[in-house]
């Protein structure tokens, strides 16, 4: 199957100026959803889905018939992962747990996309509660190997061409690694800048809402709706970019590390300097105290679920709730202070390398064959952890499995980092096949 994502901005322009109408560009996405979805499993199963959409598009083209006055995301489909709640939608969290017990109030990040302008596509498919339990859904890029978790069906629809924008979320690594393993860009934000609530939780101290989209101009629009404060910047100076390197690189697979190493000579051949920068050296205590956190969250927030509908749960998702039981509150608030500890750790590191931006693999290799196991999300760990804004860019495949680069800046340098990762995936855009 060819993947084919669209780009978010000149496909909102288009809508915008009145050049496509929001019906049919549903009709378009609805007839590629199904020619696609019954292989690629993106999206849960939806009754009724286009005409929903087309009296839902016609409703927004009559409120808005003035074009001048028309939102950012006027008429843009979007996929949203499902754990964010939905108003008129369950949410079932890829889990057996009755929905009535899960579903709330919409989320803010769903709401601030719909006052955008933006139409629900529709729910996609995630593993059980953001976990690892994998969903039917497959790579568009190669039906035999996973797409990522647990945003798997929001990573999936974006690559396939079924809409140009998904919501997904990030505990350890479930934006940016899917992302990778599709050949799409996924942005998580620096921590809290995308709210949390309407979200079913995974572990509150970690979580964070993130986005699929086809290039980086679209992640940046999508930020600009839907983080708080919002400032777009226009560096005048390309970035220093730091290469890290280290016993965290070292956890990724030779095709992995080939990537970055073949992603940092296109930078240098581009005329960005680039940095070999050594840190995370105590990455395996990052890993120790970023998994107790998450376990221990996981089983405080799924506590009085799973003590009323315990059978339902995948028996992987119960044993991370027993895990969770096992860690002290001592530990429990040590882990959560070493989040902040490592955010200012790698802020200094980098100010110490003389470094604006760092990057890293986004994934230890391509995507893994078979759609049972959704992949390692180590390479993403110690930046979700410390909550520092996260990118990936296509760069590089391996036959036809595209692999990621991670593009990384400190703390609260959203804008940055995505008013730079433009030029940074385009530099590193015509990388070919690795596989030799």
């Amino acid at each position: 199957m060819h993947a084919d994502p669209q780009p978010l901005v000149p496909l909102a322009r288009s809508l915008r100026v009145g050049d496509r109408r929001p019906t049919a560009l549903v009709d378009d996405l609805c007839d590629r959803l199904d020619a696609v979805d019954d292989e690629v499993s993106a999206f849960l199963p939806e009754p009724g889905r286009r005409n929903r959409l087309i009296r839902e598009a016609t409703a927004l083209d009559a409120r808005h018939d003035n074009p001048a006055g028309r939102p950012p995301l006027f008429g843009v489909p979007v996929g949203v992962k499902d754990i964010f709640h939905v108003d008129g939608y369950l949410t079932e969290a890829g889990s057996s747990v009755p929905p009535a017990a899960i579903t709330g109030a919409e989320s803010t990040a769903v709401t601030r996309l719909r006052d955008a302008g933006a139409l629900h596509m529709g729910k996609a498919h995630t593993t059980e509660f953001a976990y690892f339990d994998p969903p039917p859904t497959r790579n568009p890029n190669d039906l035999e190997h996973t797409p990522g978790g647990s945003s798997s069906g929001s990573a999936a629809a974006v690559a396939a061409g079924c809409c140009p924008l998904a919501l997904g979320s990030q505990t350890i690594g479930s934006v940016i690694r899917p992302a990778a393993f599709c050949g799409v860009v996924g942005y998580k934000p620096s921590y809290g800048r995308i709210p949390m609530d309407g979200v079913v939780p995974f572990a509150p101290s970690v979580d964070h809402v993130g986005t699929f989209t086809a290039d980086v101009a679209g992640a940046a629009r999508a930020a600009s709706v839907l983080c708080d404060g919002w400032e777009p910047v226009a560096p005048d100076d390309p970035p220093v970019v730091g290469v890290v390197e280290g016993p965290y690189v070292e956890q990724a697979t030779p095709a992995g590390r080939a990537g970055v190493d073949v992603g940092a000579d296109a930078l240098d051949a581009a005329g960005y300097e680039v940095r070999r920068v050594p840190m995370l050296s105590d990455i395996d205590d990052v890993n120790e105290s970023h998994n107790a956190l998450a376990a221990a969250e996981f089983a405080l927030t799924h506590a009085e679920w799973h003590a009323e509908y315990g059978e339902a749960y995948a028996p992987e998702t119960v044993g991370l709730i027993e895990e969770g039981r096992s860690v002290g509150v001592d530990e429990l608030a040590d882990a959560r202070a070493a989040r902040l500890e490592l955010r200012d750790r790698i802020g200094e590191r980098a100010r110490e390398a003389g470094v604006d931006l760092l990057c890293s693999p986004a994934a230890p290799g391509p995507a893994p064959e078979s759609i049972d196991d959704t992949g390692d999300p180590i390479m993403n760990l110690p930046w979700t952890n410390a909550g520092v804004p996260a990118l990936t860019v296509p760069c590089g495949r391996v036959g036809d499995l595209p692999l990621g680069l991670q593009v990384l800046a400190p703390f609260g340098g959203d804008e940055s980092l995505l008013a730079w990762g433009e030029d940074i995936a385009a530099a590193v855009a015509d990388i070919g096949d690795l596989s030799g």
